[in-house]
């Protein structure tokens, strides 16, 4: 029996032949979209940070896990000083979530259109076209919470704990990523013993993968715990960074809209249907999982794209649930419908496009703002790093020769300090600031015998050092405030108190 008629029946569900090649088509623009953003303009600022802790090879860092530093520092060394190919492995992995999205919906029964309609979901959001072309965390983290899902949701049709395991090894990379998927299990946990299957938590191999990724995650915490827990502390700093996005009263509004114009209403239907429909009854717990994350996240102040790995499967069931509705309607209506809806879908594309590396530099107008900053973060972080490294740069070669003899640089953010590592380590002093991950890089030597301070106020200088002069100035037209906007480059000469002791005061996060 060819592909084109083979139905496998599991769990009384009946698993309609793959849209090979529609899917494919889509995976290939998705690709092509991906591959034309991340080729745009320049390195965003984590993945400078990545590639600076990348250098300083660790069980853990104060803000994140070893796995992003190790992909970054990997595909710097395939190809140095590419930003294309560092953000391969984040195209790759968004490409393998808007297949398995459509994979997802076939296993809810859904035919070709629902899998092109989950796809297409999924592919054209504007959280994908930000965020899928950088190596970011909440990038690779994302697409392996859309791989795990997928695994329970074979789990569920198939009963085969191997998958189990499976999905335990996958957990155990992701928690060396972010913090987030524990969150992810005790979600899922609980809504399986809500809306079942309750089964899945007495699976002996879920429990043994369990162990696997609390003995993975040992040395990691061994290094936490040696330096004061920064990663919990974090929590504290982003719920203050979200504050500015309107905080947890819009948590879940501007969590939803990450699914785009086409997304969004699949998400919604998503849920209902996993909460209300029979046929979705025995995926009813990632509905109340969802659910469970936004509560969760909206309470502690995290960020609003965290439940964000669970959106393919909510959006696969959503599509499958609005093809269903759209069948029972007459002919007439229903292509009269979808003729609105792909109209709309281009309309919307295009303006989302307006906000994404599709523009040239020069038709982008700088962040009024740290509210706009904020939100197209992705956008303005990627701008002024060359022109931060060519100020720095003349402010050290403008240093007579016995002020170079032994000069190092300290700058105000992790941000700076990495880009200077990565564009001007070859011609300018060791880099260090005492900002977020960067502090507990290195602390300063006693023994420099001139410092250029980047950015900054000159009051914390003067406490420190005896002479502070501005020497440089810093203020690209496009740029994230504060790093490469309104930045003064300041020589600080005649230390007054060793780092030593100086240097835990100044760190930061």
């Amino acid at each position: 029996m060819t592909d084109v008629v083979e139905r496998v029946i599991e769990d009384g569900v009946a698993t309609p032949p793959r849209a090979k090649g529609s899917i494919a088509v889509i995976a290939v623009l998705a690709a092509a979209v991906l591959l034309f953003a991340a080729s745009r303009y320049g390195y965003f600022g984590d993945e400078l940070y990545f590639l600076a802790a990348g250098r300083r090879p660790g069980w853990g860092y104060a803000d994140q896990g070893p796995v992003l530093p190790l992909i970054a520092r990997t595909m710097d060394t395939l190809a140095p000083g590419s930003y294309l190919v560092l953000r391969l492995p984040a195209v790759a992995l968004t490409v393998l979530a808007t297949v398995l999205c459509a994979e997802l919906a076939r296993m809810f029964g859904g035919g070709r259109s629902a899998q092109v309609l989950a796809a297409a979901g999924y592919a054209s959001s504007p959280f994908l076209l930000l965020q899928g072309a950088m190596l970011t965390t909440n990038t690779v983290d994302t697409a392996l919470w859309v791989i795990i899902t997928w695994l329970l949701v074979c789990w569920v049709r198939s009963r085969r704990d191997a998958l189990l395991l499976i999905a335990a090894l996958i957990t155990a990379i992701d928690l060396q990523v972010k913090w987030l998927i524990p969150f992810f299990w005790a979600a899922v946990a609980v809504g399986a013993l809500i809306a079942g299957p309750r089964e899945v938590v007495r699976r002996p191999l879920l429990w043994v993968g369990a162990l696997i990724v609390v003995i993975s995650a040992v040395p990691e915490l061994l290094w936490q715990s040696g330096h004061g827990w920064p990663q919990l502390a974090m929590g504290g700093e982003i719920a203050g960074e979200q504050a500015i996005l309107g905080g947890r009263l819009l948590f879940i509004p501007m969590s939803v809209i990450l699914c785009g114009f086409l997304g969004t209403p699949l998400l919604l239907i998503g849920i209902w249907v996993l909460l209300r429909r029979n046929i979705f009854r025995s995926y009813r717990f990632l509905g109340v999982a969802l659910l469970l994350l936004y509560l969760a996240f909206m309470i502690t102040g995290g960020r609003v794209y965290y439940p964000a790995g669970m959106y393919a499967v909510v959006i696969a069931a959503g599509a499958v649930g609005a093809v269903t509705v759209l069948g029972r309607m007459p002919s007439v209506w229903r292509w009269s419908l979808a003729t609105v809806l792909v109209a709309l879908g281009i309309a919307a594309t295009m303006l989302i496009l307006e906000a994404t590396p599709w523009r040239s530099a020069d038709r982008i107008t700088p962040p009024h703002n740290d509210a706009q900053a904020a939100v197209q973060i992705g956008v303005y972080g990627q701008f002024g790093w060359p022109e931060l490294d060519d100020a720095v740069t003349r402010a050290y070669d403008g240093l007579t020769p016995a002020g170079r003899s032994h000069p190092i640089l300290i700058s105000d953010t992790y941000w700076q300090a990495s880009a200077l590592d990565q564009l001007g380590r070859a011609h300018l002093p060791p880099i260090y600031s005492p900002s977020r991950g960067f502090g507990y890089f290195a602390t300063p030597p006693d023994g420099a015998t001139a410092v250029l301070a980047v950015g900054g106020s000159e009051a914390p200088l003067q406490s420190q050092f005896e002479h502070v002069e501005p020497i440089g100035r810093v203020d690209t037209r496009l740029g994230f405030p504060g790093n490469t906007q309104n930045v003064t480059i300041w020589r600080c000469t005649g230390q007054r108190k060793p780092w030593s002791q100086v240097w835990p005061r100044w760190m930061h996060l």
